[in-house]
């Protein structure tokens, strides 16, 4: 979700505080592999779990002007209306893969056609946009490219390419499995031609692109190509953890605030507060690491579930 725009906190490096991604639960049922290595976990405690008006009195809710979901999809179907009914903006629905075989791999479900039959639902709701998000790892579905754009334009979805990033359960990550944003460009570009940039990025965390025939897309590079100092974008997990950065050590407990019974004003002061104290730069900072590897394991993992990529949100 993103703020209004009347004069937002700005951080050390003059970023806005804008965008607030929140976990609304911790499960999941989906077990992909770059962001749950396990198949069973400990969840957090329901009594920690923040309640809807918990979380709308941490987010201010007059305040937001577009609000979105990123999903899996596999309950989508039936949602997908009532969703857009009941105000919802913008879709973001997780694909890696078309080959049922190949996402069953990844995914440990076989959930392919829920997934697919959700986002064609999404389709047709009338959200302001549909998109679809696409973690690209090398060796394992770098040879779709073209068949999730294909798709895209089905469904009218825009495709967006995630360089495979070495955060939360990514536990098998290296380099080499980096299929990076030229690599990409230079796939797609094999099979339609020259491809145009389609604007400046702003803080948004896609670099947005366009075939000839006026398909447009995405590419998420934070590896290769960090965006961190336009980066507007702070998390919320479901137990009220609020993090400032994706690869950020920890996180500050407003759970413990708003259950004290602090009112709005002062909850608002100390998120500005907090927010005008950011430096933090995660992604940039790990293109200087001298043996760069994955940055947890799963024993890693287990001393603390909010290193999980499925507590913090991606």
């Amino acid at each position: 979700m993103k703020a209004s725009a009347a004069r937002p906190a700005t951080d050390r490096l003059a970023r806005p505080l804008n965008s607030l991604r929140v976990s609304v639960i911790d499960r999941c049922d989906l077990r992909c592999s770059y962001c749950m290595p396990e198949e069973h976990y400990t969840w957090l405690p329901q009594g920690d779990v923040l309640s809807f008006a918990e979380i709308g009195t941490l987010v201010g809710e007059p305040a937001i002007e577009d609000l979105a979901m990123t999903t899996n999809a596999t309950q989508l179907a039936q949602l997908a209306g009532p969703l857009r009914q009941a105000g919802l903006d913008r879709v973001t629905v997780s694909l890696d893969s078309l080959q049922s075989e190949r996402f069953k791999r990844l995914v440990r479900r076989d959930a392919l056609p829920q997934v697919l039959e959700g986002i064609r639902a999404a389709g047709v709701a009338g959200f302001a946009s549909l998109k679809i998000n696409t973690v690209v790892m090398r060796g394992f579905n770098d040879d779709e490219l073209e068949a999730l754009l294909e798709f895209g334009r089905q469904v009218g979805g825009e495709v967006r390419f995630i360089e495979y990033m070495d955060v939360g359960g990514a536990t098998l990550w290296s380099m080499d499995k980096v299929f990076s944003k030229t690599q990409i460009l230079a796939r797609l570009e094999e099979r339609w031609g020259p491809i145009a940039p389609c604007g400046p990025q702003g803080a948004a965390p896609a670099e947005r692109f366009r075939l000839a025939d006026g398909t447009c897309f995405g590419i998420i590079a934070s590896v290769t190509e960090p965006f961190c100092r336009a980066c507007d974008r702070s998390r919320l997990t479901a137990d009220g953890l609020w993090y400032l950065c994706l690869y950020a050590q920890e996180g500050t407990d407003l759970r413990r605030l708003v259950r004290a019974g602090h009112p709005a004003e002062e909850l608002a002061a100390f998120l500005r507060q907090r927010w005008a104290g950011r430096t933090e730069r995660g992604a940039e900072e790990r293109t200087k690491a001298p043996h760069r590897g994955a940055l947890y394991q799963v024993e890693d993992l287990r001393q603390d579930p909010h290193r999980e990529m499925h507590t913090r949100g991606g």
